[in-house]
């Protein structure tokens, strides 16, 4: 009796295939590594793809600066844990060096900062490939992402010029300087990454889940507080149960009011919720274009 593949199982067998497939086509791979879900679940799929051998890339983390602490401490426990090589490229060097300049007051971020940081360091260490942990339900210029994302000579996206990709035969051709990112989740959702992880039993960082914070209620979401945060006049501290249903700098990444602290609690809100887990990201709030605007100028 031929076995079937269940819908967790289809979606592991695509990426892994993703994976193996990108390495036959790159002289010098990296695997961008936030310390969030999303990558967790590519690198640990990776980890799979080449049991028992190491992984074949180092993995890579742009530190802005403003992280939060937990995402640190996990990112260096997660590494040490593959037994993979970090490299660590940390946008307060660019900003010490004069390259970049920091913004001030209640908004800023060094969001956008981080995207000159990532393509100075693709380039420095000629990178042919970067992995990266999207996912086409994410957002709507994620949505329009192929796996393998050709990038220019300076980093930059053309959504009208992808390249089509039937029956998983991927165009891995590149001109001199040229290179690609590699999406292995695209097709997955975000419960499909819960239970999974919730399946393969992976540890996650407590950012994911629910308990009390101090934080700032700005634009419908609650910011955690921070040394990088700048309240604005008519704010103040307040302390809320609150999980983050993504990870990224303190100063735009929004938690959201919840009360599921183990993963089956987490996988039952999100089949409920009616919000996207990037609704809490400030840095796309910017405009109706903001992520595909990023995304052209060579942003993750």
């Amino acid at each position: 009796m031929k076995y079937k593949l269940n819908h967790l199982e289809e979606l592991e067998a695509e990426a892994i295939y993703i994976i193996r497939e990108a390495l036959e086509i790159s002289d010098m791979p990296v695997m961008l590594f936030s310390g969030g879900k999303d990558s967790i679940l590519m690198s640990y799929l990776a980890h799979k793809a080449f049991y028992p051998a190491p992984l074949p890339f180092p993995m890579l983390h742009i530190d802005t600066g403003h992280n939060f602490p937990e995402t640190i401490q996990f990112r260096d426990k997660w590494v040490k844990k593959l037994n993979a090589q970090l490299v660590v490229a940390y946008v307060q060097d660019a900003i010490d060096s004069g390259e970049l300049k920091d913004e001030k007051g209640p908004q800023a971020s060094r969001n956008a900062l981080q995207t000159y940081v990532l393509l100075k360091t693709i380039k420095d260490c000629k990178f042919d490939l970067a992995f990266g942990g999207a996912r086409r339900d994410e957002e709507k210029a994620r949505a329009k992402e192929r796996f393998f994302s050709h990038r220019n000579k300076i980093g930059q996206w053309n959504p009208k010029n992808q390249r089509p990709e039937i029956w998983h035969l991927f165009n891995g051709r590149k001109n001199e300087g040229e290179h690609f990112r590699v999406f292995p989740i695209s097709n997955w959702t975000e419960l499909d990454v819960w239970e999974y992880l919730s399946k393969e039993d992976i540890e996650l960082p407590s950012l994911y889940f629910s308990h009390a914070r101090e934080c700032i209620k700005r634009d419908n979401v609650f910011l955690a507080k921070s040394d990088f945060l700048t309240l604005m006049p008519d704010e103040k501290i307040i302390r809320k149960n609150i999980r983050f249903r993504t990870i990224g700098d303190m100063t735009c990444t929004g938690g959201t009011l919840s009360s599921a602290k183990t993963m089956q609690e987490v996988i039952d809100e999100i089949a409920t919720t009616k919000h996207t887990e990037r609704a809490a990201r400030s840095d796309d709030q910017v405009s109706s274009t903001a992520m595909e605007d990023r995304k052209k100028g060579g942003y993750f």
